[in-house]
């Protein structure tokens, strides 16, 4: 397979920040039972997380092919690295902020590099729309593994125990061997340099971005998309935990079924897209979506599980749940690929930068929304609020795909 190596270690990178990045869920509940630290206040963690995503990107996006997608990469992974050696001996709240305003600002880093990157190993728009949703649909994957790995170091009859975070030894290890693999392989970055302009010419082709109506029609449909997904993902744990009177670990895993949902979900987007306009797979998502939170979510009023429940006798709304994420999934990589092919490839990092900068954005105001209404009203009425931003989602998707972008001299 042409750019195997490299296409390997994509995989990896995007594995291993999977985890990291989406463990603010299950860290948000840990924290709440060690430290007792209360909903909005561990929310913030959120905030620790997206907004240097949004500000690293922002800064670094015209600017990374000059500095090297390849060395990015490679700082990223040595930064995580030395932080998750440290978080063992993590004794207050203080510290998962800082690990998680180092992983935002490595993510950025890896996303924009990653999403650069695709286009300089693939050929074609609907093999850049493939792979993008086979990686997508990896990086849930990493979520699920994620999940499943800090369920298995939690103690549920102790529920102030810290033994969790020994976890951070093998996440260590994880990102130390992505380091690895990458200081060995080649990626030829040549086609994602403008050779024609400086710095500040890369900051003005930025900037000529925000002149299509089709780019900003976009970035609001993926605002949109990550202020709903983030809500459900960093929230189930604690849904699962209070609302379902799940115990710990099982709420932490259904986050890891909510994390698998989510990859079949963007697997099965990798080979609809190859069939359809990604327009009829965007809207039959997003409505589908819709429907199942009015038909899951009253089933879990005044629900009753024993003490004993287990994932083999649990009723049969604890499952339908997470599956919901399998409708979702497929959206993201659906409207970042029809962008990311619509434009030259110099352009690649630049508009990556925006892809991060508007999800992350999207991302933390979800989650404080979310976690504001958890609290003071009802976990149900939390997620029923997810219906406002998808109908808004579905409005702009219609319209993007009736721009065209036509280059301006």
């Amino acid at each position: 397979m042409k750019n195997f190596n490299i296409k390997a270690v994509l995989f990896l990178n995007y594995f291993v920040f999977a985890i990291l990045l989406n463990s603010v869920g299950t860290v948000i509940l840990q924290v709440q039972q060690n430290f007792g630290i209360s909903k909005s206040h561990a929310s913030v963690l959120e905030g620790f997380k997206d907004l240097p995503i949004a500000i690293c990107s922002f800064i670094l996006a015209s600017f990374l092919p000059k500095i090297g997608i390849k060395n990015s990469m490679l700082a990223a992974l040595l930064m995580v690295t030395c932080m998750c050696f440290i978080m063992p001996f993590a004794n207050a709240f203080w510290f998962f902020k800082l690990l998680f305003a180092i992983v935002g600002v490595s993510f950025a880093l890896i996303k924009i590099s990653v999403f650069t990157s695709i286009g300089l190993v693939t050929s074609t728009d609907k093999e850049h729309s493939s792979f993008m949703g086979y990686l997508e649909g990896f990086f849930m994957i990493g979520v699920l593994m994620g999940n499943v790995m800090f369920s298995l170091f939690t103690d549920d009859h102790n529920p102030g125990s810290t033994h969790w975070l020994n976890v951070y030894w093998v996440l260590g290890g994880l990102s130390a061997l992505s380091f690895i693999f990458l200081l060995l392989s080649k990626l030829d970055e040549h086609e994602a340099k403008s050779e024609k302009t400086d710095l500040i010419g890369d900051v003005r082709n930025s900037i000529s971005l925000f002149r299509y109506k089709k780019v900003l029609f976009f970035l609001l449909c993926a605002f949109l998309f990550v202020l709903v997904e983030q809500s459900f993902q960093t929230w189930t744990p604690t849904f699962y935990k209070e609302i379902l009177k799940m115990p710990t670990s099982m709420s932490i895993q259904a986050g890891a079924v909510l994390a698998g949902a989510f990859a079949l979900g963007r697997f099965l987007s990798g080979f609809f897209s190859r069939k359809f306009s990604w327009i009829y797979v965007v809207s039959f998502c997003v409505m589908g979506f819709a429907v199942s939170i009015l038909l899951v979510l009253p089933l879990t009023h005044n629900i009753h599980i024993g003490a004993g429940t287990t994932w083999l006798n649990a009723p049969v709304v604890v499952y339908l749940f997470p599956l919901m994420g399998g409708l979702l999934a497929p959206i993201y990589p659906s409207i970042n690929s029809v962008i990311l092919a619509s434009i030259p490839k110099y352009l690649h990092s630049s508009m990556s930068g925006l892809i991060v900068v508007f999800s992350a954005i999207g991302g933390t105001i979800g989650s404080v929304i979310t976690g504001f209404v958890f609290q003071e009203f009802s976990g149900q009425q939390a997620f029923y609020l997810s219906l406002i931003p998808l109908s808004l989602l579905i409005i702009s998707a219609v319209i993007m795909n009736r721009l065209k972008i036509q280059p301006k001299n």
